[in-house]
């Protein structure tokens, strides 16, 4: 994947290609290509969302782990009024170039979003790449290049 070094600021301007998909009348989802210890894996970006989320059920492709500990904190949004949730560590979440060992990852059932997706013939996702992420990495989102820039400190 392409990056861009700054030798001033000691950063590494990360260049991960998005997919943008139409979803008819309601507008646009973005999507992005990651692994999951070592695994491809779909994720949606939602800057709205406030953390990075994986389906609990697909999430069982990526980790040998089939008991995931339960999150004390209720989850909103997502087209629901709340959900149980729960957690687990993966052993490495690789955005392009960006890796992130031991990602703690908070687990939802993300059913209803890949039965909507489903309905419209588009792919099913195994997450949702949330703002934690990207404000942390300083995300930077050009729709005309389709592509997602992150921010890293190299070093």
């Amino acid at each position: 994947m392409p990056f861009l070094i700054s030798a001033m600021s000691k950063k590494r301007s990360l260049i991960i290609p998005i997919r943008i998909i139409d979803i008819e009348e309601d507008g646009f989802h973005l999507l992005i290509e990651v692994k999951i210890s070592g695994k491809d894996a779909l994720l949606l970006i939602d800057s709205g969302a406030s953390r990075t989320v994986f389906d609990i059920n697909r999430i069982k492709v990526y980790t040998e782990d089939r008991w995931f500990e339960p999150h004390d904190k209720l989850s909103t949004g997502l087209g629901t009024n709340s959900m149980v949730t729960h957690t687990t560590e993966l052993s490495n979440l690789q955005i392009g170039e960006l890796s992130l060992p031991g990602f703690k990852a908070v687990l939802l059932d993300l059913a209803h979003v890949n039965e909507s997706y489903l309905k419209l013939s588009l792919p099913q996702i195994d997450g949702v790449l949330g703002s934690d992420v990207l404000f942390k990495y300083k995300a930077i989102i050009d729709y005309g290049k389709r592509q997602l820039q992150l921010e890293e400190a190299s070093g």
